[in-house]
């Protein structure tokens, strides 16, 4: 049996989310991305891996709602304080297949 619509779409979704974290981590290592964007994306990527919630999960609704709006939105001003052209080029590098963790050097 062939694959279901639902299933690529769900593997293009996966794939992608990956290269975003591709992205975000190379983001993290470029010595021209500002310090407290690099602050803010550790702090959403730390939120997501450790058990610790500002709401717990087990209050109904609030406890998923603070982890669905939080992360995004430090994610989100973390990228408007990166110039767009660091990221548009650590995101061409990986999806270029690129997906070692090499640091650029250039100063700019």
């Amino acid at each position: 049996m062939g694959e279901h619509g639902g299933t690529k779409k769900a593997r293009e979704l996966v794939r992608r989310f990956k290269e975003e974290l591709t992205v975000y981590r190379r983001v993290l290592t470029d010595p021209r991305t500002p310090r407290l964007a690099k602050w803010l994306l550790g702090l959403a990527i730390a939120y997501l891996l450790t058990p610790v919630d500002i709401v717990p999960d087990f209050i109904p609704i609030l406890g998923q709602l603070d982890d669905a709006l939080l992360v995004p939105l430090l994610v989100y001003l973390a990228l408007r304080l990166i110039p767009k052209e660091i990221v548009a080029e650590h995101r061409r590098s990986v999806q270029a297949g690129g997906h070692s963790s090499s640091k650029t050097t250039k100063s700019g």
